[in-house]
């Protein structure tokens, strides 16, 4: 029998307490959300949940009110830069330099991150061949031409660069076409097989299912529901149980009568 101790993983993602106001509006509302290590996790909730806000305190762009976030065991706010290199983020309204390349603008990334130059341009050639953005490379097209979707593309490229251990992305698939997504999921589903842990926030009911493995469900600015992709859904569709939780409005039968001509 083998005596030696085994040890688990760090969470991926571990939010404890996390608070954020906004003068009287409470935005995050003391919120736990413990992201095991390899998984594929969705983070839903309606418009004004306070998904993003989270997200964004989670991953260092926004300061907590209160609480703490770890990233692989990391406290992002104690130790940033160590929590950093353990990360990649793809968030929402990514502004991004508009007068370079996408190939100019992973090479700048690369060498920010202090990372080699003939590794940054290796990987930077694969990221836009594999992400369907080489031609517009050779078209020398800039950034700020880019479309909706190959602006998310070149984000993810920029995520993906410096190899992290975890993928924090708000809605990646925004705006991407159909085989464009298919190559996205190609990749996140890739990198967690590899033992990479990605966490999406996304409103599409049907791309959690069929993504994640585990779901969190927030509601004014906390966690309502959070498990397993079955514990959540408790045997219904993952929209009916969100749909439960959130509440639906009411519309009655003599509103908007007029659309109907």
């Amino acid at each position: 029998m083998d005596d030696r101790e085994t040890t688990t993983p760090a969470p991926a993602l571990e939010l404890r307490g996390l608070r954020r106001t906004f003068g009287d509006k409470v935005a995050v509302d003391d919120m736990d959300l413990v992201v095991p290590a390899g998984s594929f996790y969705g983070v839903v909730g309606p418009n004004g949940a306070g998904k993003t806000t989270a997200l964004s305190m989670a991953v260092g762009l926004l300061r907590p009110s209160a609480g703490v976030a770890r990233v692989d065991g990391v406290d992002v706010w104690a130790d940033p830069v160590e929590a950093k290199r353990r990360l990649g983020v793809l968030p929402d309204g990514l502004a991004l330099p508009e007068r370079l390349t996408g190939g100019e603008l992973l090479t700048y990334w690369g060498r920010f991150r202090r990372m080699p130059r003939d590794v940054v341009a290796a990987r930077s050639a694969e990221l836009l061949r594999v992400l369907e953005l080489e031609e517009a490379e050779q078209l020398g097209t800039l950034v700020g031409e880019y479309s909706t979707g190959m602006r998310k593309k070149i984000g993810l490229a920029t995520a993906l660069l410096h190899t992290p251990r975890v993928l924090v992305l708000d809605e990646p698939y925004e705006a991407v076409d159909p085989v464009s997504a298919r190559v996205l999921t190609r990749i996140l589903r890739r990198f967690t097989a590899a033992g990479g842990s990605v966490v999406v926030s996304s409103h599409v009911m049907s791309l959690v299912e069929q993504l994640c493995d585990r779901v969190a469900i927030v509601v004014r600015g906390r966690v309502e529901a959070a498990g397993t992709l079955d514990e959540v859904r408790a045997g219904a569709a993952l929209e009916d149980r969100f749909v439960a939780l959130v509440g639906e409005p009411e519309v009655r039968e003599e509103e908007l009568a007029w659309i109907a001509g």
